[in-house]
């Protein structure tokens, strides 16, 4: 033993700790002291940090409906032995969900973006990316060998003249998330596609933060816009409430992806358990008509009433994310802390996930959270913004 790691990870520690930046582990402690908060306020707990939109997470199965499969493991990747029927169900399933014709499992999120990324980013193509997508989007890129050009923001005369000015790659990929997950806002869909059609270029749309939550029985807001992107990422750890994602698109991608998607053919397979379990949930959001209003409507009665204490909100998709933008890293920190004593659990976001000087309160909104909840959340964060400084 050197000592050379230890004095390396110090060091970097350090640095990260001194920028406000560090994360250390928790093990759920932050959770558990927001739900000791509440209970000694005689409060419920509000999870006002979760993705899990339609409170399906916890959702419980009866014995009659109960998944029936007896291998929690698929034992190997899709490409040696790991395919099971469940899979497969699944997969017929989740692209008839949002009218593709075909989709392709992924273990996360992240391995479906990174594994499209870098798969359809051969020689000579170039990828045109919103400035603020996600991690996985960026990694994708970089991992493929395209050309990244980074654009603004939501800037649809941007993505015009990069397409304009790029005609001559082999192919031009526009990837975009539908619903951003930091600040709940989202692109004209339909202007991308006129845009995609008119520079014959590839659109690629992150439906993570939307599947569930918008369009007709939960499809997302590609199928709500009657748009139709080339490639579609959804993922089911979120409004579905299990773990996964998965691409959707034509027979070809799937085949194609089944065959490059490096983070694809290298994993083994999802627990066939969990693909039958994510089958019943997938039902379950398709049907949530009433938990999806109920999440719309706590979603404007929250806004509107952060506003009546004068805390000022971007405009968004009226998304069930509400960021509310503090600046600096501590004192994002310090109004998380506040809510937390609230029996509020709200996290924290700070750079790399946000740009440099946009820390945040990250508020998401749950169809699961209890009814007075929109009053103690808005007056809780009017209180902790009073108090940074």
């Amino acid at each position: 033993m050197t000592g050379i790691l230890d004095a390396f990870l110090d060091h970097e520690l350090a640095a990260l700790d001194s920028g406000g930046l560090l994360r250390a582990p928790d093990d759920g402690r932050a959770r558990e002291a927001a739900t000791a908060s509440a209970r000694a306020l005689g409060h419920e707990f509000v999870d006002a940090s979760s993705n899990d939109y339609l409170g399906l997470a916890s959702l419980d199965v009866s014995r009659e409906t109960g998944v029936q499969v007896s291998t929690p493991g698929a034992g190997a990747s899709r490409l040696i032995h790991g395919t099971r029927a469940a899979h497969v169900q699944l997969e017929r399933q989740l692209a008839a969900w949002v009218r593709l014709p075909a989709a392709l499992l992924f273990t996360s999120g992240y391995a479906a973006n990174v594994g499209v990324l870098s798969a359809l980013g051969a020689r000579d193509t170039v990828v045109l990316s919103d400035r603020l997508n996600h991690a996985s989007i960026i990694d994708g890129g970089r991992l493929g060998r395209a050309a990244v050009e980074v654009l603004p923001h939501l800037d649809s005369q941007a993505l015009e003249e990069a397409l304009r000015k790029t005609q001559s790659a082999r192919a031009r990929w526009v990837v975009t998330e539908s619903c951003f997950s930091m600040d709940g806002d989202g692109p004209d869909l339909r202007t991308l596609r006129r845009l995609c059609d008119r520079f014959s270029a590839g659109l690629i749309v992150d439906e993570a933060h939307a599947l569930g939550v918008f369009g007709p029985s939960g499809a997302g807001r590609c199928v709500e816009a009657g748009v139709v992107p080339d490639v579609l990422i959804g993922t089911m750890g979120k409004a579905v409430g299990t773990q996964g994602a998965f691409v959707a698109g034509s027979t070809a991608l799937r085949e194609f992806l089944w065959n490059r998607a490096r983070s694809f053919v290298f994993s083994t397979a999802t627990s066939p358990c969990l693909a039958a379990r994510t089958m019943l949930h997938v039902e379950r959001v398709q049907a949530a008509d009433d938990l999806r209003a109920r999440l719309t409507t706590t979603t404007a009665q929250l806004r509107d009433r952060l506003r009546s204490f004068g805390v000022r909100l971007e405009p968004g998709l009226h998304a069930p994310i509400v960021p509310i933008h503090v600046g600096d890293n501590a004192a994002a920190l310090r109004a998380a802390s506040t809510l937390a004593s609230s029996g509020i659990l709200a996290q924290a976001i700070r750079p790399p996930t946000v740009p440099a000087g946009s820390a945040r309160l990250r508020i998401t909104v749950s169809a699961a959270w209890p009814d007075d909840a929109v009053e103690r959340v808005s007056a809780a964060v009017a209180h902790a913004l009073r108090l940074a400084p």
